[in-house]
């Protein structure tokens, strides 16, 4: 099974000049608590904007290069994996856009807010497709810039 996970802002962006657009430690403890003990898919720019593996899960690129630091997957490699277990796709927006066709659920965290000149967005998500089965609206902790809303969508 696919699932993705992303934040992003009101206007659906995920990303600025190569990098999360907000500081949301809540968001981050959230897709960790999620993605634990997983296979996170993600594009050869989301791997080099992570600052090395993540604790704890199988980390696997979408590339068109050889890497020594990481394992590389294809596509098809991916939609293979997935018939055997769950993977998440954690980016970036064209990796998102990609599989959004085979994925069945999305966790989506809601920033409350709007990043100027934004250059990096999740795919649009059509509600005939998906449905909103769990919703939760977080204030803002100490460590975190924005109030949020976490959801769960799944495939109808």
């Amino acid at each position: 099974m696919l699932t993705m996970i992303f934040a992003c802002d009101m206007n659906n962006a995920i990303g600025k000049n190569g990098d999360l657009p907000w500081r949301q430690s809540t968001d981050l403890q959230h897709f960790k608590q999620i993605t634990l003990g997983g296979t996170i898919v993600m594009g050869r720019k989301t791997w080099e904007s992570l600052p090395g593996k993540l604790p704890d899960r199988e980390h696997l690129v979408m590339t068109r290069s050889n890497r020594d630091d990481v394992e590389t997957i294809t596509y098809e490699g991916v939609l293979e994996l997935s018939e055997k277990r769950e993977i998440f796709i954690i980016g970036g927006g064209e990796i998102y856009n990609l599989f959004l066709p085979h994925t069945e659920k999305i966790h989506r965290t809601i920033i409350h807010c709007k990043v100027e000149d934004a250059d990096t967005f999740a795919p649009e998500i059509n509600s005939e497709i998906f449905k909103v089965s769990d919703s939760t609206v977080m204030k803002k902790s100490a460590r975190d810039e924005y109030d949020m809303t976490f959801e769960l969508l799944e495939r109808i």
